[in-house]
């Protein structure tokens, strides 16, 4: 298959006007990422097809012998040891040097087996020093000398995959961190997580798990976010069979799978990442200053080079053939797109998405990191981490990932979180709900990992402060309490049930999860104490977080209907000086009044002549309110002279969602 360039822009692209001018650049960066997919594939075959740099380096098991190949073009002598050679350096595990940077070693049948334990000794210009390979499937770290090596995985009996993945749909997304799954001060495992998590993800609603930190990384309070190890599974949740059981487990359950894919930059380590793997920094990364992240304290590919494009697409293939996942959330895609990373830049006109700034060779790579997933897998579903909403990033013909995740949306109730929600602005609220480029799809969110991370706190905690500790039983009457619940219902359904094309969730959110996120590290003198979920909270009769799980578990059933999110959010009222809002989207009326305060009886708004049913209430008592609305209630259009009109009773803080069942006949 021959990739050629668009001659014409495609419409999706074009039906914003402000892109008219930019439409030369537009074509420019289609014919860019065509003529490297030729480079790549000598025109010949499919992308993905081409992408298998993983079956060729590394080490891998013939039938009667192993093979080792390693890219390393600055190396002057690299010499694989280990187990099977009582770690010296023995000439004869020496590797041939072939040309074009690659080293290759041919061993006999018995020279590795199953576990053991295996470096590259690199001698160089730039100094001498073990390596971790760059292609190692399975890396663990001793425990007494805190070193990584890479591992032989070759079992007896391999996993056999179970289960097919179900079937593509609107993601409702939990996102998860393995090792702080537990509710016990450890780190979780993979299969303590398919046994203990697994299981509630599907029962409270979502479809799709996504998961932090799956790539091995050496710090692990990094959160999985500084990489080491593209190729290996995190050893410190289990083994690479572990985590084909729990995807096993998820697709049995229902449950689609993603992980964050971090390409954007690799971790500095030298013994155990890419950082000098052939004793030289560039080999991977940009030089001089540009090769290192300034804020992330990390390296920054160089995306320009092809044996960098291809050790990255192979890695997008990777995960999907070996570990049968369902697609990636791409990480920092803001980062890679400019030079500047993004940092302390206003994206404020559509000049800053086509000017010097802009990483051509990042945004090749990311338009064939799209190209290779769809093409070996296409029910895959990609999701881009970008602030900046660079044109055609999640467009039919544009870059080509599925959906943008609509960062604004959090950012926007986290700034009204720091004002009265009695001066909160129902238009700047609503407007940035419905904040998206026509021609992308996005998923929406209050919250994620990032807002409780190391600084912050959750969304709940941040209302309730130290209230949490003390007034969450059920008849505390707290004010402080009652009106975070109140607002930690109307938050979530307003998102999500505006949200473009799908909603996510970080796990323990959808109850009120208190206090913030922080892993074992020095600063907090190691501890466990904010690396864990305390579900229990959860579970408790006698406290509140149960009715929040509950308004959680509702919402999404609603909005996970199959056809929810191919309607289109029409807006019925903006009522600032009453803090009311009401949109419809296929057939369900959502009413929210965000006053503090009053609450409006025969509150009357625009609809279509008909009986509407109530399908959901935040005021119920099973949702921890105060049932100030009849259970059950329908409500009948009336005429009047501006139309049709439906009369409502909306309490302070609370939201209504009716469902249109018939139209009233006349003689009714």
């Amino acid at each position: 298959m021959k990739f050629q360039a668009r001659k014409n822009i495609p419409e999706p692209l074009l039906s914003d006007s402000l892109l008219a001018g930019f439409a030369g650049e537009l074509s420019r960066r289609e014919a860019a990422a065509a003529a490297a997919a030729g480079r790549l594939t000598g025109n010949a075959g499919t992308l993905a097809g081409a992408m298998t740099d993983f079956e060729f380096f590394g080490l891998h098991r013939s039938s009667d012998q192993w093979i080792f190949r390693e890219y390393a073009p600055h190396a002057r002598q690299l010499i694989l040891a280990g187990d099977f050679s009582d770690w010296q350096l023995d000439e004869k595990f020496s590797l041939k040097n072939c040309g074009n940077g690659i080293w290759e070693g041919i061993f006999p049948a018995d020279t590795f087996s199953h576990l053991m334990h295996y470096k590259l000794f690199l001698r160089s210009s730039g100094g001498d020093g073990w390596r971790i390979p760059s292609y190692a499937d399975y890396v663990v770290q001793d425990e007494e000398s805190k070193l990584f090596s890479a591992v032989v995985w070759e079992p007896a009996e391999p996993y056999v995959f179970q289960w097919d993945a179900p079937a593509r749909c609107a993601p409702l997304i939990y996102e998860s961190h393995i090792g702080m799954a537990q509710e016990s001060m450890e780190v979780g495992s993979y299969r303590q997580f398919a046994g203990n998590i697994l299981p509630e993800i599907a029962r409270k609603g979502y479809n799709t798990v996504q998961l932090m930190g799956i790539m091995e990384h050496p710090y692990y309070g990094s959160f999985g976010y500084h990489v080491s190890n593209f190729f290996a599974v995190s050893s410190r949740f289990g083994t690479p069979d572990d985590f084909k059981y729990l995807v096993d487990e998820a697709h049995r359950l229902g449950l689609r799978v993603i992980i964050d894919l971090i390409h954007s930059h690799a971790v500095k380590n030298v013994a155990e990442g890419l950082a000098e793997i052939d004793g030289e920094r560039t080999t991977y990364f940009h030089a001089g200053p540009g090769g290192e992240h300034p804020a992330w304290d990390s390296l920054c590919f160089d995306y320009g080079k092809e044996h960098v494009l291809r050790f990255l697409l192979s890695n997008c293939r990777y995960f999907l053939e070996k570990y049968h996942i369902d697609g990636y959330r791409f990480d920092g895609v803001t980062s890679m797109l400019y030079s500047h990373h993004g940092l302390n830049h206003c994206f404020v006109n559509y000049n800053d998405y086509f000017d010097c700034s802009v990483d051509s060779d990042a945004l090749v790579y990311l338009t064939l990191a799209n190209r290779v997933i769809h093409e070996f897998s296409p029910e895959a579903v990609t999701i881009a981490e970008d602030v900046s909403g660079m044109p055609g990033l999640a467009s039919t013909g544009g870059i080509g990932f599925d959906y943008r995740l609509a960062m604004g949306v959090t950012d926007m109730w986290f700034k009204l979180l720091d004002i009265p929600d009695g001066q909160w602005d129902m238009f700047q609220l609503y407007g940035e709900l419905i904040n998206r480029r026509q021609d992308e799809r996005s998923i929406s969110y209050v919250e994620c990992h990032d807002q409780a991370i190391v600084g912050g706190q959750s969304a709940f905690f941040r209302m309730t402060q130290a209230e949490i500790y003390y007034n969450m039983h059920k008849n505390s009457g707290n004010a402080a309490i009652g009106r975070a619940v109140a607002l930690h219902k109307m938050m979530r359904l307003a998102t999500a049930a505006a949200a473009g094309h799908g909603y996510l969730n970080f796990m323990g959110n959808e109850f009120g999860h208190p206090e913030w996120i922080d892993l074992p590290r020095e600063g907090n003198n190691w501890s466990m104490e904010h690396a864990r979920r305390q579900w229990s909270l959860e579970k408790d009769e006698n406290l509140r977080f149960g009715e929040l799980s509950a308004f959680d578990r509702d919402l999404l059933n609603l909005v996970g209907g199959r056809k929810f999110y191919d309607a289109v959010v029409q807006t019925v009222r903006i009522d600032n000086s009453a803090k009311v809002i009401a949109f419809e989207r296929g057939g369900y009326w959502f009413f929210f009044n965000f006053h503090p305060e009053k609450s409006y009886t025969d509150y009357e708004v625009e609809v279509l002549r008909g009986s509407y049913g109530t399908v959901l209430d935040s005021d119920s008592m099973e949702y921890g309110g105060f049932a100030r609305r009849h259970s059950g209630q329908r409500y009948f259009s009336m005429e009047r002279s501006s139309g049709e009109v439906i009369s409502l009773y909306l309490p302070c803080r609370t939201a209504l969602v009716l469902k249109r069942e018939h139209i009233v006949d006349a003689a009714e």
